[in-house]
């Protein structure tokens, strides 16, 4: 392949943009020595500006479950924009959107629309400090929630040495500019073990308003909670007081129709959705049952937004929930189903190459680790003993082929409603090439 052009605006994008772009995953962190700059979408395919075309599993980190461009979303967007784009006001759309939400979402009685996932989960966490009356918020290693000062602990990938007993988590702040005083009340627990969890709630439950997590870790690949995991933390927040908050940002309107919370059977009190939300509009919404969601009327807990609710937005959310909940959530069931096969495919490539890459899956979401454990199971597996040089290799080496698998190494791959299968056999067929290549270096 040939990048010519992409060479070329990254040396001019590298003297009016940090990094060359927007943010630190598209840039040359990920993408050595520059990134392709993409030009165009459509359905599983991507073209950059020098028109390498590729088969596209990174769909915008989630957001595109029925992928670019898609005509109905096309359709729907041209007519619409003609009659405005924004208006700061309440929109009929808005009614029709959330109404199709709490159909679909069996322990959601309101909805609250916003722009990005952060601001939802900055929202929740002020709902449940609000609610409560209580003022520390419990996460987990490894757990992304945005980048929201209070939470923005122990998200990213360390040196084991530094993590501390997993009795007592060190608690790592993620950037820096964070005052200790924004994270002073932000408890860091290790995920999947529920023995942990009811300590630390035995310890600080009459101070803690609220249980943070990701159903499914997404920030470190794809580690899916143990069977009945998830059911033992609904558990003990209800003995212990404490609000059980869901961060479906990731995983709404993707593992699911009605996310992991409909996988495992789940009510949560706060649940937040992203990505998949808006099919790539930027759009995000807090939900839950009345008795939680009264808490922001008329600002008791302030949730404002010039943007919030954006009109294009709610348009392209209404009709990716129309179209994927077809024919009984049809759309929903195929994007697993592809992520099932690519999952079991590319562990076989793996096997037949002596290479001991693992690919974990829940659902649509995927993603390949080179580790020599049959599992990772919590975020210190993750961190002890995944090879992240050996992905970079590996989806390098995939994206030459023009497979594009996500340049970030810790994050994840997704598959979409126009995935074909000839679309999932090339891109085996490339996997297997990468591999063995990698086999002989």
């Amino acid at each position: 392949m040939q990048h010519k052009q992409s060479k070329v605006l990254f040396e001019r994008a590298m003297n009016v943009l940090v990094e060359g772009c927007s943010s630190a995953s598209r840039g040359p962190m990920n993408y050595k020595p520059f990134p392709p700059y993409i030009r165009e979408g459509k359905g599983a395919r991507v073209w950059d500006v020098d028109g390498n075309e590729y088969i596209d599993w990174q769909l915008s980190f989630g957001c595109l479950p029925m992928g670019h461009a898609h005509p109905k979303i096309v359709e729907v967007i041209q007519r619409e924009v003609a009659g405005g784009t924004h208006f700061a006001t309440a929109l009929e759309v808005e009614v029709e959107t959330a109404e199709l939400m709490v159909s679909m979402l069996p322990h959601v009685d309101k909805v609250r629309f916003a722009n990005t996932g952060t601001e939802a989960c900055m929202t929740g966490v002020r709902m449940a400090r609000g609610i409560t009356g209580k003022r520390k918020i419990l996460k987990f290693e490894g757990h992304y929630h945005g980048w929201y000062d209070g939470l923005l602990v122990s998200s990213n990938p360390q040196y084991v040495t530094s993590l501390g007993h997993p009795n007592d988590p060190v608690r790592i702040p993620d950037s820096s500019g964070l005052t200790p005083g924004s994270w002073e009340d932000t408890l860091v627990c290790v995920w999947n073990d529920v023995e942990a969890l009811e300590r630390v709630l035995r310890s600080h439950g009459n101070e803690i308003a609220c249980v943070v997590m990701e159903g499914v870790m997404s920030n470190m690949g794809v580690i899916p909670p143990k069977p009945g995991y998830l059911e033992a933390v609904q558990f003990l927040c209800r003995e212990f007081d404490v609000l059980f908050y869901l961060d479906e940002t990731v995983t709404g309107f993707r593992v699911a129709a009605g996310g992991v919370a409909e996988l495992y059977g789940l009510q949560p009190d706060i649940v937040t959705y992203g990505k998949a939300l808006g099919q790539g509009f930027p759009i995000a919404a807090i939900a839950g049952p009345n008795h939680i969601m009264e808490s922001i009327e008329y600002g008791k807990v302030l949730h404002y937004g010039s943007h919030n609710a954006p009109r294009l937005g709610l348009f392209a959310t209404k009709t990716m929930l129309e179209e994927m909940s077809r024919d009984n959530y049809a759309g929903f069931k195929k994007i697993s189903e592809i992520g099932d096969q690519i999952t079991k495919r590319l562990n076989q490539a793996a096997a037949d190459t002596g290479q001991n890459m693992r690919v974990q899956n829940v659902g649509s979401m995927f993603h390949p680790v080179f580790t020599n454990l049959d599992e990772i199971t919590n975020y210190r597996d993750f961190c002890e003993t995944v090879d992240l040089a050996k992905y970079a290799e590996f989806s390098q080496k995939m994206r030459d082929q023009g497979i594009f698998f996500s340049g970030n190494k810790i994050l994840h791959n997704l598959s979409c409603t126009e995935h074909t299968q000839a679309d999932i056999d090339a891109s085996i067929e490339a996997a297997g090439n990468a591999l063995e290549q990698m086999s002989h270096n």
